[in-house]
């Protein structure tokens, strides 16, 4: 009788939902598992309809209740394990299911979950493992050919438009499946076809920010730099209340330094948007940096919103403006509510160099925080890396926001690639990182760096630059890195030993937005086969060079999860 009472209940709660009375279907829940609460079924059931409700909390402690009654039920395991990872909480998640790989090892879903898991802790060849498994099970198993598909983008593989098209012979109503192919076709040199699709795309979902940056970038890659946004301008003409999409556009404009047209859009948001005061935020960052001080300041004089991305971005008008005391106390500020702010303790070290404050040597100038140091590749194998990221770059592009100017960047995450000569350089990286910690100085707690150099660190972002005549690197900073990095492949002809050596690395010259005549503390004439790793709060940039290719690789390095 139970049994029946429970599956009415249920059945109910569900006609509840689907006709969205949203309400009406948790008090059917709420008051069955009052009557029920121990039952298994009826608990999954509840916990699935919290999570499709995003409450993740109630539908982790649900799931929760329902193993304890029924630890062996799969569905469960699984399902708890699903909310864990939408908590970010893949870490806990993953080795529950690993311990129960025996019993599980023959449920397509089991798989397909893992491989999940194990791609938001970017273990990307367990997950491409685990996707295989699960589509030799279930060989049309939508949500697996989706992330099968995905991953063969990212690592490179050559069979990522096959993949793709065959994912959506089964989901032509999936849009993210269609901006997967449209990149898979970008990277494999069929531009043109994957604008096409990707204008199509945009025309039935013109708020879609990710879709929009890609065509602004493919558009910008094929020569487009007039109208390289279009598809922004035309998204937000016909969704002018979205603000996400608007920010997204800005970001885009400023991404290739035509911040005057960016604060102008930021402005007109601002008019529109008047109960939000981040809008004003943004007109001041974009008209500061467009070279616009006085708008800059009116802005600013004006702005009643406080917090620490406020002080950050006052800070460097206040730079600009040689007010160093005044910047000095904002980012004091900052770093007080948020102490790994990155972009925060880059420009401290500009203001204290500026104000003539030692405490900029004990940020950047220790003994060890900086090193040069030979990697160990073999001229042989160096000579094969350098052939593959030629082929890689000539269908690579130049991402907006980057510091590049005159050059390109691999796609995706270089060392996610399967090719044994991104093997050999990341094996040899990972080993020179270790190096590196090795001989920084003691922990200190106050450091940025130094109070992590007893954690677990890692890898996070990869790519390839190969600059042209003229090329060169904007100074910026890697806002979510602990460690930058420059690996030398090829570099261009220079006098050798001149202080005006093209192509060379500059650590410590502030960015050309802030208009300061700070020279770097450091300049490192490249060689290849070497590599420069220093802290991530440290501005760096390359000096331009007349002639040849000057190609590199960089990394970041970030805490480990």
């Amino acid at each position: 009788m139970a049994a029946a009472d429970i599956a009415m209940l249920r059945d109910r709660a569900r006609t509840l939902l689907d006709a969205g009375d949203i309400a009406g279907a948790r008090s059917v829940y709420a008051g069955a598992l009052r009557r029920y609460p121990h039952d298994p079924g009826l608990l999954n059931s509840a916990g699935n309809f919290h999570a499709g409700q995003g409450d993740l909390d109630e539908a982790l402690t649900l799931f929760e209740r329902a193993i304890l009654n029924a630890p062996d039920d799969a569905e469960l395991i699984m399902n708890r394990c699903v909310v864990l990872s939408r908590m970010a909480r893949a870490s806990e998640a993953l080795p529950s299911l690993l311990r129960l790989e025996r019993r599980m090892a023959h449920i397509a879903r089991y798989w397909s979950v893992r491989a999940s898991l194990e791609k938001t802790l970017d273990d990307k060849n367990a997950a491409a493992a685990s996707y295989d498994r699960c589509l030799a099970l279930h060989p049309t198993h939508l949500q697996a050919r989706h992330g099968r598909a995905r991953l063969a983008l990212e690592r490179g593989e050559l069979d990522a438009v096959a993949r793709f098209e065959a994912a959506l012979a089964g989901q032509q109503g999936d849009a993210q499946l269609w901006l997967g192919y449209a990149q898979a076709l970008d990277c494999a040199g069929q531009s043109s076809r994957a604008l096409e699709i990707g204008r199509a795309l945009a025309r039935q979902a013109p708020g879609w920010t990710d879709l929009l940056q890609f065509l602004a970038e493919l558009r910008w890659a094929l020569g487009d730099r007039d109208n390289f946004c279009a598809d922004f301008a035309e998204s937000a003409r016909l969704r002018p209340d979205d603000c996400g999409l608007i920010k997204a556009w800005c970001a885009a404009l400023a991404g290739v330094d035509r911040h005057a047209e960016a604060a102008d859009i930021a402005g007109d948001a601002v008019r529109r948007f008047s109960g939000d005061e981040t809008w004003r935020l943004a007109e001041a960052v974009y008209a500061g940096a467009s070279g616009d001080d006085d708008r800059a300041e009116r802005l600013f004089t004006d702005l009643p919103l406080k917090g620490p991305e406020r002080a950050v971005q006052e800070a460097r008008h206040r730079l600009r403006r040689m007010e160093a005391e005044s910047a000095e106390r904002l980012l004091n500020d900052a770093i007080g509510q948020n102490p790994t702010e990155v972009a925060a303790w880059a420009l401290r070290d500009i203001a204290w160099r500026l104000l003539g404050d030692s405490r900029s040597e004990w940020l950047h100038r220790q003994e060890g925080l900086v090193q040069f140091v030979n990697t160990g590749i073999a001229p042989n194998a160096l000579a094969e890396i350098v052939s593959l990221m030629h082929r890689l770059h000539d269908t690579g592009s130049m991402p907006l926001g980057q510091s590049i100017r005159s050059g390109t960047q691999t796609q995706g995450g270089l060392f996610d690639r399967l090719e044994p000569e991104v093997r050999l350089v990341h094996a040899h990286i990972v080993e020179m990182i270790e190096r590196y910690r090795s001989a920084l100085p003691p922990v200190d707690p106050e450091h940025p760096l130094l109070r992590h150099r007893d954690h677990q660190w890692r890898i996070k972002g990869s790519w390839s630059i190969r600059a042209r005549a003229g090329g060169h690197h904007s100074a910026h900073i890697h806002p979510h890195g602990l460690l930058s990095s420059a690996f030398y492949l090829i570099l261009p002809p220079t006098a050798g030993g001149s202080d005006a050596l093209g192509g060379a690395l500059e650590l410590g010259r502030p960015p050309p937005d802030l208009r300061l005549d700070l020279p770097p503390i450091a300049v490192i004439e490249p060689v290849a086969g070497h590599c420069a790793l220093f802290p991530s709060t440290l501005y760096h940039g390359t000096r331009p060079f007349s002639a040849g290719q000057r190609m590199t690789i960089a990394f970041d390095v970030t805490l480990a999860a």
